[in-house]
């Protein structure tokens, strides 16, 4: 995730079943607050965020990557995940500890994300078959071993064709929730013609199995007004129909996204409209330093709509 994004396209040629979409609960308000933390080292931790009870809570690790770093530069390991987060601070028994103090939190690992050591990740497999069956072993061992409740798909740029990798999430999604290994998944699109390529074909054949739509809205440049993030959006529910849109901000220091306040005001004209499912923060690490005011401001928003997942 970030502002800055690099695109490498190769086709690789896929055979592909027909899944059948089936429409998930159409836009509505719900209280669902998510956060992703652990990807920029800097020691913060579950007990630092404020969590209101009145929410649904979802920490997001950032990240598990199918990538090695034995090799310079790093190298793909077709579906073979690695932690990437900070997992010597957001350890398991952090995890179980976060999650038994607060019963309205859980935690998902986000999968991909846009960079490696400074370096393009890349969703690259070998085979279909033989990528599924990695990431569906590695990936059941960290859900297991962290007890954690789901994933997210962030990967950003592709050497695999929209088909492909929408047969490789959608079925490793699929089989880890069919054998009881995740509640939940999210993907994470953006805005760049590529990116959204990639996640509406993922959309179009398995979105039945894909609970929320995590789209990073601060990746529109800083001039985006309040009405133009509610044009985003709206075109999101046509772009991911029937799907649980999430509204989002960063709080990294950065002069080229939206600008928080801007959406956080898009955030209640959505709510006013009856479409705020959730949102989503990219990330603790960086709202520590503000302390976690926009965490506290979007938590307090959300806090009276009604629950449910």
């Amino acid at each position: 995730m970030g502002c800055s994004k690099l695109i490498a396209l190769v086709l690789v040629p896929a055979l592909v079943a027909v899944h059948v979409h089936v429409p998930m609960a159409s836009a509505a308000n719900s209280n669902l607050f998510r956060d992703y933390i652990g990807a920029i080292f800097n020691g913060v931790k579950f007990t630092d965020v404020p969590i209101n009870p009145r929410v649904r809570f979802d920490f997001i690790m950032a990240f598990v990557i199918d990538y090695t770093t034995a090799t310079e530069p790093p190298t793909p390991t077709n579906g073979q995940f690695n932690i990437f987060w900070q997992n010597s601070v957001l350890t398991a028994s952090a995890v179980a500890a976060i999650k038994q103090s607060n019963p309205n939190v859980r935690v998902a690992v986000s999968l991909g994300g846009a960079t490696v050591n400074d370096r393009p990740v890349l969703f690259n497999i070998t085979s279909v078959e033989s990528w599924v069956q990695n990431a569906v072993s590695s990936l059941t061992t960290i859900v297991q071993e962290y007890n954690l409740d789901g994933i997210d798909i962030d990967y950003e740029q592709f050497q695999a064709d929209p088909a492909t990798f929408a047969e490789c999430i959608g079925r490793l999604v699929t089989t880890l929730k069919s054998n009881g290994v995740i509640k939940f998944a999210s993907i994470a699109p953006y805005g760049n013609a590529d990116v959204q390529r990639h996640y509406q074909a993922l959309w179009a054949s398995y979105g039945s199995v894909i609970d929320y739509v995590n789209f990073q809205f601060y990746a529109y440049g800083a001039s985006t007004t309040e009405a133009q993030y509610v044009d985003f959006f709206d075109q999101q529910l046509v772009n991911y129909p029937g799907g649980n849109i999430l509204a989002s901000f960063t709080t990294a220091p950065t002069t080229t996204s939206v600008s928080i306040n801007t959406s956080l005001s898009a955030c209640q004209t959505l709510q006013s409209q009856g479409k705020l499912y959730g949102i989503f923060i990219w990330a603790a690490d960086h709202s520590r330093s503000q302390g976690f005011k926009y965490d506290t401001q979007a938590q307090a928003l959300l806090a009276n709509a009604p629950a449910g997942y």
